[in-house]
């Protein structure tokens, strides 16, 4: 018997988008699962062999779980915001939205094809307002904090800010830069507005400064060492330089033994555990000083 695919397959597809057969909703009588894919960037070339090889496998452990009784929660989204969507628009003249829109449902469309499981009424786009609302506010509360050695967590900026008042920071456990001044309590008090938000940006988890980065002229922005090769963008092939400049930077290392201990707590592989590890970056060392004869 022949298989027609064409047919069958458009028949199942029709059945499902009009049944909200993959659909979640919460169910207290099941254990919940959460199966993520990383989302795709919805270029105007469409799906490559790439995507499916990682979706399919995502897509029978999703269907495996719900099989053995779990509610899953299986979504799909577009990273549809940052470079890749800027450049688009500059090579082709299309509006980043109106490019984002037909690529995605181009994207959707292929999804559907190839039969995955995902709930669509839990799709995000990274462009989308209500989602990167989010990001926003992620970013804020890392700017408003700083990390307590004592408490060994973030604390509000605000806390920080009544203790200088107070106490000056001679005793505060707040990590720092190892360059940040001491000054007492009268001294932060009659600090200058300005000086006091300079200060504060030694202690912030978010904070601007003068960091070496991979500048790219053509594309007009820091490029990532992932996105460099050979010394050239992955995108358009234009040149990297290394460049001096301000930038928002995240004081992962106060938090870095955290961020490592807290791998223990995850069933995750060793090899991606290891990934995790250096992307950290926690090193121990020492600091040598030589006194020079006749220096």
């Amino acid at each position: 018997m022949d298989y027609n695919f064409n047919e069958v397959e458009k028949k199942w597809q029709i059945y499902w988008r009009e049944n909200e057969t993959y659909k979640v909703s919460e169910d207290a009588n099941k254990e919940k699962y959460y199966v993520l894919d990383m989302f795709p960037y919805p270029s105007g070339a469409g799906l490559h062999v790439g995507h499916p090889i990682g979706y399919i496998a995502s897509d029978i452990f999703a269907r495996y779980k719900k099989l053995k009784g779990f509610n899953v929660l299986h979504p799909m989204g577009y990273d549809s915001f940052g470079l890749p969507t800027e450049q688009y628009a500059i090579q082709t003249g299309i509006h980043p939205a109106v490019a984002t829109k037909d690529n995605t449902d181009r994207y959707k469309k292929q999804l559907d094809k190839i039969g995955f499981s995902y709930d669509w009424s839990r799709e995000v786009q990274t462009s989308d307002p209500n989602y990167y609302k989010w990001t926003q506010w992620i970013f804020k509360q890392l700017f408003n904090s700083c990390y307590c050695n004592a408490e060994d967590k973030a604390m509000p900026i605000s806390d920080l800010i009544n203790h200088f008042e107070k106490k000056g920071n001679f005793t505060s456990e707040a990590v720092c830069d190892s360059n940040t001044p001491k000054f007492t309590a009268e001294q932060w008090n009659n600090f200058l507005e300005a000086e006091k938000e300079k200060m504060l940006l030694n202690y912030r988890l978010a904070f601007l400064s003068d960091t070496w980065v991979n500048w790219c002229e053509g594309l007009g922005t820091v490029l990532a060492n992932d996105e460099i090769k050979e010394g050239i963008s992955e995108r358009g092939g234009f040149p990297v330089e290394q460049k001096l400049m301000k930038q928002w930077s995240l004081r992962i290392t106060a938090y870095a033994d955290r961020l490592i201990s807290g791998l223990d707590t995850v069933d995750w592989s060793e090899s991606i555990k290891e990934i995790q590890k250096n992307w950290i970056g926690k090193s121990k060392g020492a600091f040598v000083s030589f006194k020079l004869e006749n220096s």
